[in-house]
């Protein structure tokens, strides 16, 4: 693979390697609020927030942690949806020398609790809606102050006074008193209105971000990045885009900022090209998803999959009642792409879905298939500008393996982070040096790439089912049912067995309307699969366990099995 075969296939446009500046992630930020300092940075339910606001705001809430007591290095936690506060709030922290930490709203104390204390957060931000949730997590951490926003504050005057009396109590964002040591963010923003960005020298190798996984394979870990891995993410994403318009594009922010994915590949790049951020808090709110691509043409739409297809399936949608023909780009990650998906999406939009691949350690993207140039299905692209990619042997870790052959992707490129926190053994299983003397990130999916240098997941390796000596992959079995017309999602994972030890089953939801028997999926899965790979098992089910952003969660459904949950 020393000769990079992928490089051929690159669009037009796109360089084989890049220069990056040496600056600090909020370079961005500034830089957007520079050249288009009137142009939308948010808009969120009509309501605009310019570039030169979102900047002033984030130097105000930079100036208000400082006065704090916050400090370079210290982790500062962000605990909110899509709402614009999440960028002040965001650049903010890394103006004032902080760490981003961002955590999912819709944790249980339990698991807020691991990255809070993993991470030392003494400072936390949140929407009032999750403030009772963040008191619970204070009895029983090291967290000292909690800095509150309403959502109605990012509201136009109208809709604010209509939430204010008939939906803020009724949803729980009313808080009438906050305790003494907290903070409300409209006060910092009023008292610090005026203040500078604070001198304090970030330097590109200093930290920027801990993304902690969502813990499906194990016990959360917080990948550790710094300011020149976001940065050197952010611009690999951009030159990949060939042909945007520069300050005129408008990115529907569906995909959660509190993931790498949606800071990354949405909110940063989004800056990165000047471009408008239309906020969607819940992006399951499929008519609100609707209204705003219709109302604000939106232009990129990054998502995954299951959004694509619920789109897809929505009535209104197939009613042609929504213009969704604005739409030129959709970067689909996080879960495999379907065919059928793909091509239906792109009928209904005239725009171009095209599958990529990333993870929290690098800290998202790394491969991707062209804008332009051939998308070919099933397949995770190629490596982005100067990403390097191999498979490397199971078995001993370390030989290349030859083309064709299936092993595990390893990564090597300017994104990858620095570690984990905390977690030397974790870090040095992950990041190893290979006999070429450079440092590569094991992924633990198995893959393998073809001749023009497209790489196609095979799955991951911890998922790997072995009924009876055999090897069955779960998403060869996910793709051969989802091709049945009246399947909208399906799981698959390995179930305990008397006779076999292990064999495959799924979990499927049927589309609105259809009916379909286990019979039937049966004898379908029989003309496309191997007898072994034929799920033993079928479940249907309304829903499937997901990840905030939509991966389905199958070793959930394989505990829930294994515990008698239906």
């Amino acid at each position: 693979m020393s000769n990079k075969p992928w490089l051929a296939h690159y669009d037009k446009g796109v360089p084989q390697t890049i220069e990056y500046p040496k600056v600090p992630l909020f370079h961005f930020l500034e830089e957007a609020a520079r050249k288009y300092p009137d142009r939308a940075c948010t808009i969120f339910k009509g309501a605009v927030v310019s570039y030169r606001e979102a900047n002033k705001m984030a130097d105000s809430i930079a100036a208000a942690l400082v006065e704090m007591g916050v400090k370079k290095g210290d982790r500062v936690g962000m605990f909110m949806p899509n709402i614009p506060q999440f960028v002040p709030a965001y650049f903010g922290i890394l103006k004032a020398g902080g760490v981003v930490v961002a955590i999912n709203p819709t944790y249980p104390v339990e698991e807020i609790l691991t990255p809070v204390n993993d991470a030392g957060i003494e400072v936390m931000f949140c929407m009032s809606r999750f403030y009772g949730k963040l008191k619970e997590v204070r009895a029983k951490s090291g967290l000292k102050k909690i800095i509150v926003t309403n959502i109605k504050e990012a509201l136009p005057p109208v809709l604010r006074f209509l939430f204010t009396i008939a939906k803020e109590k009724k949803e729980g964002d009313r808080v009438d008193a906050l305790d003494a040591n907290d903070a409300w963010m409209p006060d910092l923003l009023k008292k610090h209105a005026n203040s500078p960005r604070p001198n304090i020298d970030i330097q590109p190798d200093d930290t920027a971000l801990f993304q902690y996984s969502g813990g499906t394979t194990g016990v959360p870990k917080g990948a550790v990045a710094m300011h020149r891995n976001i940065v050197a993410n952010t611009l690999q994403i951009k030159s990949w885009m060939t042909g945007l318009d520069e300050g005129k594009e408008v990115v529907l922010m569906g995909i959660p900022l509190f993931h790498v994915y949606g800071m990354v590949a949405g909110m940063n790049f989004a800056m990165a090209g000047g471009a408008s951020m239309v906020m969607i808090p819940n992006a399951r709110d499929f008519k609100d998803v609707l209204e705003n691509i219709s109302k604000y043409k939106a232009t990129i739409f990054p998502g995954v999959p299951l959004l694509y297809n619920a789109l897809n399936n929505h009535p209104d949608v197939k009613a042609g009642k929504y213009d969704l023909s604005s739409i030129k780009a959709c970067i689909s990650g996080s879960a495999a792409l379907m065919r059928e998906t793909k091509e239906e999406f792109e009928r209904l939009t005239g725009g171009k879905v095209f599958e990529g691949f990333g993870m929290s350690e690098a800290p998202t993207a790394v491969s991707c298939n062209p804008l332009n140039g051939v998308n070919k299905t099933g397949s995770i692209g190629m490596p982005l500008p100067d990403v390097d990619m191999k498979i490397i042997n199971l078995d001993d870790g370390e030989t290349e393996m030859p083309l064709g052959e299936i092993g595990e992707i390893v990564v090597h490129g300017p994104q990858v982070m620095k570690g984990y926190h905390n977690m030397p053994t974790e870090t040095a299983n992950t990041l190893r040096t290979l006999k070429d003397g450079r440092t590569w990130l094991f992924t633990g999916d198995i893959a393998r790439m073809d001749e023009d240098g497209y790489f196609y997941i095979v799955d991951r390796k911890k998922e790997l089912i072995k009924p009876g000596g055999f090897q069955v992959w779960p998403r060869e079995v996910e793709e051969a049912i989802m091709d049945h017309p009246k399947v909208l999602e399906v799981g698959v994972g390995g179930i305990p067995d008397p006779k076999s030890g292990e064999t495959v089953k799924a979990w499927v939801v049927i589309k609105p309307g259809e009916t379909l028997t286990e019979e039937e999926l049966k004898e379908f899965c029989k003309e496309r699969l191997a007898p072994y790979k034929v799920p033993r098992y079928i479940e249907f089910r309304s829903e499937l366990p997901k990840t905030t952003v939509g991966k389905i969660l199958r070793r959930e459904l394989v505990r829930q099995h294994k515990e008698g949950v239906k």
